[in-house]
């Protein structure tokens, strides 16, 4: 059981791996929905075999022979620096999704000028920014 984890958490480590490549070669993102479904079916699998391992033998770690705790030791150190190497990469990502997502949607809302004007209780003239629907590929 060792032994399959360890190819799960080596095949993680790869894809992991290829796919911060994959980003930081600028390469779009649904180009890369196959490796994060991957990624996605891996985990699962390891979850799976992790609580099924704890649940029916729980002391499964002090069993193992030395080659393979040292194995597991290093596959884990690997894919916990291949984690947070993808992580960091993933946020950046998303951090330049979100700008770019704001400044198109101040942009469309400066050209399509929906604004409103009402006049409060005590007669000021209050401006209010209407949301601005923007759509890709003529979807909302």
């Amino acid at each position: 059981m060792p032994n399959e984890m360890i190819d799960i958490m080596t095949s993680l480590t790869l894809l992991m791996n290829e796919e911060a490549e994959r980003l930081r070669g600028r390469e779009r993102a649904l180009d890369l929905a196959e490796l994060a479904a991957a990624k996605a079916r891996l985990v699962a699998r390891l979850e799976e075999i992790l609580a099924r391992r704890n649940r029916h033998q729980p002391q499964w770690t002090d069993e193992m022979d030395e080659e393979t705790r040292t194995r597991l030791t290093e596959c884990l150190a690997e894919l916990r620096s291949a984690s947070a190497a993808n992580a960091s990469i993933l946020e950046r990502q998303i951090d330049l999704s979100m700008e770019m997502m704001s400044a198109i949607a101040n942009e469309a809302r400066r050209l399509a000028g929906n604004r409103a004007y009402t006049y409060g209780a005590s007669g000021d003239l209050a401006r209010m920014d209407l949301a601005t629907p923007i759509s890709f590929n003529t979807q909302y």
